[in-house]
């Protein structure tokens, strides 16, 4: 029996798997590297051995020291989540050679089918060696781990040697493995998968499929069990060939075999060796904790020879620190208040208070639903969302609740270009309007109890907020009959709560204040000094780093004086272990460099400034 479990991994699955070892009274052990000394994970667990440094490549990629951390701490199993070492058949055996219980398929499956050249090898499916004009457009992608992490798609000839260099960059960074394969991209297609669940006896359970089509950046946003929309024989057909593919390597434990299906055509893409992040809607659907499944498997237990029914449907959205609006940029700083309703599952790796930091991947959370039919579960997690509090950093939250109402997503007609098709229109500002004036009432009513004779009618007090990217401006003042403001009568206003009667209609807002930002509801406001400040000025055509993160590239050639055409990249950034281009925003000259590779930025740093030709 296992008694101890290290999880070789951080964040949200780290506590999810946590959770389920306290359920079945196994102590835990965390790993974690210095930026992570006071995460939640760390928190959560038992006890906690630290990873000295702060980069993935130090710390959660160091097979040798999560090894003599379990041992040192007395664990006498490793599981190791999902990404990071999940799929390294290296790091599987020096588990099972250190005398450890590893949670996990065999290395030898994993060796198999982790590399995804090796898995289509496998399955009969070969990747493109040579790639000609009539190939195009063709999808570039990391031979290990998933995510979307070293994903291209290249549609001209003339790019595919860079966004090769790119994608081998960013595999190496994420996974440890630089190692990508060209292979045809179909566009259209429905990203649809089948959870498996395999003993050492000789059992695989197929525990339904999943749709997980939205996607950004070939990382998923939405998924959902089970896939809607499936003929029953294409259902049969992908559930067959993920027990082949689960067969033929000898598997054991949970599992993930993805297809992208065009039309009533299934095509396989690879077998994950490990747990999705997409899990909890089949736990949801089928009733189980798979997690403690793979401890079962691991100890030698038996599956039943049938799995259990299915039950309703269910649906996760991904809730990202990032800004959907500005090319998914990630987002850092502290997570304030973080609340949904408890109708909906939660599985996160911060509380509030925690601070979101660089070097890892921007998820906050995962939200799920689940209900006796499909339109309930997206209309009950579309509600949680939206009426979920979020304090801090800027999120995709909006873009979750938009995509869960959007037409095409609700009648199942989604596909993996949905948000090629739609984003600028998800993503429109629709801020209400009431909420700057909330706030500067609630921030007057908070810092001052003169009374009505104090006032000057005829001179309205003003504040100035900085909403969405837009400016406005609240006008109010104490009357004497209370707090007034021009067509909207203030019910009540303190520094916690305000309530207006907006033409006959009660409009309730909750205020929050963290430093200089309010919050009315989960609208972030920041105030406005009444003077702007002369320094912060830029000159035109400064580029300026969107986020937080690492010059990892400068553009071969770049320097003062060289001629740039508009859109032309110029230098590349990486923060949460995703590389992001920074284009020349008109044609002309660059004047000024600033970005070396290797330097650290913080948002609004000056990187390079171009003059535009006259």
């Amino acid at each position: 029996m296992i008694t101890s479990v290290l999880v070789a991994n951080r964040g949200e699955i780290a506590c999810r798997v946590v959770r389920t070892c306290r359920e079945l009274g196994i102590r835990t052990v965390a790993v974690h590297s210095d930026a992570d000394a006071n995460a939640l994970h760390a928190r959560v667990a038992d006890t906690a051995v630290r990873l000295p440094g702060s980069a993935p490549a130090d710390t959660y990629l160091r097979g040798d020291l999560i090894v003599k951390a379990a041992l040192a701490a007395g664990a006498d199993a490793v599981h190791p989540g999902y990404g990071f070492l999940s799929e390294n058949a290296g790091f599987a055996r020096a588990v099972q050679d250190a005398g450890l219980v590893w949670i996990g398929p065999p290395p030898e499956a994993i060796e198999a089918m982790a590399s995804k050249t090796r898995a289509k090898e496998l399955l009969g499916v070969e990747p493109l060696r040579e790639v000609t004009e009539a190939d195009l457009p063709v999808l570039v992608k990391a031979a290990a781990g998933g995510g979307g992490r070293g994903m291209r798609v290249v549609r001209h000839l003339a790019d595919l040697d860079a966004e090769l260099a790119a994608a081998r960059a960013e595999a190496a960074s994420a996974f440890g493995d630089g190692e990508v394969f060209v292979e045809p991209y179909v566009e259209g297609g429905r990203h649809v998968e089948v959870q498996v669940l395999a003993d050492t006896h000789g059992t695989v359970w197929a525990l339904g499929t999943r749709d997980c089509s939205l996607q950004r950046r070939h990382q998923k946003v939405i998924e959902e069990a089970p896939a809607p929309g499936l003929s029953a024989a294409l259902d049969e057909e992908v559930r067959a060939l993920a027990v082949r593919a689960a067969r033929a390597v000898g598997y054991a434990g949970a599992g993930t075999v993805e297809f992208l299906v065009a039309g009533d055509r299934a095509h396989f893409l690879e077998m994950n060796t490990r747990l999705q992040v997409e899990h909890p809607v089949t736990e949801a659907v089928f009733g189980v904790d798979l997690v403690a499944e793979q401890i079962r498997v691991a100890e030698g237990h038996a599956l039943a020879d049938d799995p259990p029914g299915a039950r309703g449907h269910a649906v996760e959205a991904r809730l990202y620190a990032e800004d959907p609006a500005r090319d998914w940029a990630p987002q850092t700083g502290r997570l304030h208040r973080l609340a949904v309703p408890d109708a909906v599952r939660l599985d996160t790796g911060y509380a509030d208070g925690d601070d979101i930091g660089v070097h890892y991947d921007p998820m906050l959370a995962k939200v799920v639903a689940h209900a006796p039919t499909r339109a309930e579960a997206i209309r009950k997690l579309a509600a949680a969302l939206d009426r979920a509090v979020i304090h801090g950093p800027v999120t995709n939250r909006d873009l979750l609740v938009r995509s869960l109402r959007h037409r095409e997503f609700a009648e199942g007609r989604m596909d993996t270009g949905f948000y090629d098709r739609h984003l600028p229109g998800l993503t429109e500002p629709a801020p209400d309007p009431h909420a700057p004036l909330a706030a500067a009432l609630a921030a007057a009513h908070g810092r001052s109890r003169f009374g009505g004779w104090r006032n000057v009618p005829s001179q309205p007090q003003t504040k100035r907020y900085l909403m969405a990217g837009e400016e406005h401006e609240a006008r109010y003042r104490h009357g004497r009959q209370g707090l007034e403001a021009d067509g909207v009568r203030v019910v009540h206003a303190d520094a916690r709560l305000v309530i207006l009667d907006v033409d006959g209609v009660r409009r309730k807002y909750e205020v929050a204040r963290h430093g200089d930002q309010v919050y009315v509801n989960s609208t972030a406001l920041t105030a406005l000094p009444r003077f702007p400040d002369p320094t912060t000025q830029h000159a035109p055509g400064s580029l300026l780093a969107p986020m937080p993160g690492t010059v990892v590239r400068v553009a071969d050639g770049l320097t003062p004086g060289a001629p740039v055409k508009a859109g032309e990249p110029l230098l590349w950034l990486e923060a949460m272990k995703m590389q992001h281009k920074i284009t020349a925003p008109v044609t002309g000259t660059l004047s000024e460099l600033c970005a070396v590779p290797g330097r650290q930025v913080e948002p609004g740093a000056l990187l390079a400034v171009v003059t535009e030709t006259p």
